[in-house]
């Protein structure tokens, strides 16, 4: 007993207590409240509010759009990290700083420059009009304000990777006749992918939960650009707390889910590696 007590760390019973303690008043009990609330519905309840057409079509849309704006985020975030980590250029500090650009910014001012931009009279939407896209007001607006706010997650995620990286296996593979395009698929890529899969996981996971960016420019029209949080919001300026708290749990029910599988996949992908 005394050579385990020796191998405790100086409050280590205060420090875990204040964790729990902190972590429970953050996380848990708002969760638990939340499925408590929402257990007070029978099945049957369940079952009309997740299945009517305004919750689908906003089901369809949010994990949708989340899924293409992280799919497009981790392409691009690939990019410009790589830029960033490979790559010596006069502004290249600056650039660096742009990327945490939509972590510092409130969502809000976000969605109504977006708005502003993307909307028909903005630059970006005159020039979306012209090829017969609607920039804002439409799913395609949601998706470009899912895609701002998750992006630098990706870029974040892969640019300490990258620069751990180094260019002997490279070389070696230039040496042996290998183009960039067989360097980067063979070398590269199984090293980078556990970092793009966490980039994708994380930005996947902020772009269900959006709201303040999304209401702006996504012109809030049920059955059509509507997500998931605004229709709770909706719900609970109507005094139907126990169908937003229905929505909620099935919406982190969702989340969770797909968040395991991508973690569980992403485990077994680096113990191959290894």
């Amino acid at each position: 007993m005394a050579l385990i007590a020796r191998r405790i760390l100086p409050g280590y019973g205060l420090t875990l207590g204040i964790t729990l303690a902190f972590l429970s008043s953050i996380v848990l009990v708002p969760l638990a409240a939340l499925f408590l609330k929402a257990a007070g519905l029978g099945p049957s309840d369940w079952a009309r509010i997740l299945t009517s057409p305004r919750t689908l079509a906003a089901f369809r849309l949010t994990f949708g759009a989340s899924a293409a704006a992280a799919g497009v985020s981790t392409v691009f975030g690939l990019l410009i990290a790589w830029v960033l980590v490979r790559y010596r250029f006069p502004g290249r500090r600056i650039l660096d700083a742009m990327v945490d650009l939509p972590f510092a910014l409130p969502t809000a001012v976000a969605g109504i420059t977006l708005a502003q931009l993307y909307g028909p009279r903005g630059w970006m939407g005159q020039v979306l009009q012209a090829l017969g896209i609607q920039g804002a007001y439409s799913p395609f607006g949601v998706f470009i304000a899912l895609t701002f706010i998750s992006f630098p997650f990706v870029v974040r995620t892969v640019q300490p990777v990258l620069e751990d990286l180094q260019p002997d296996a490279e070389e070696a593979a230039a040496t042996l006749g290998a183009n960039r395009l067989v360097t980067f698929r063979r070398i590269l890529l199984p090293t980078l992918f556990p970092a793009l899969l966490t980039g994708f996981t994380l930005a996947f996971a902020r772009a269900i939960g959006e709201y303040g960016s999304v209401v702006f420019i996504s012109g809030n029209l049920p059955f059509k650009t509507e997500i998931l949080p605004l229709l709770i919001i909706g719900q609970l300026e109507q005094f139907h707390y126990s169908a937003a708290a229905v929505i909620a749990a099935s919406m982190l029910l969702v989340s969770f889910t797909l968040l395991f599988l991508i973690n569980l996949l992403q485990r077994r992908l680096v113990a191959r590696s290894h």
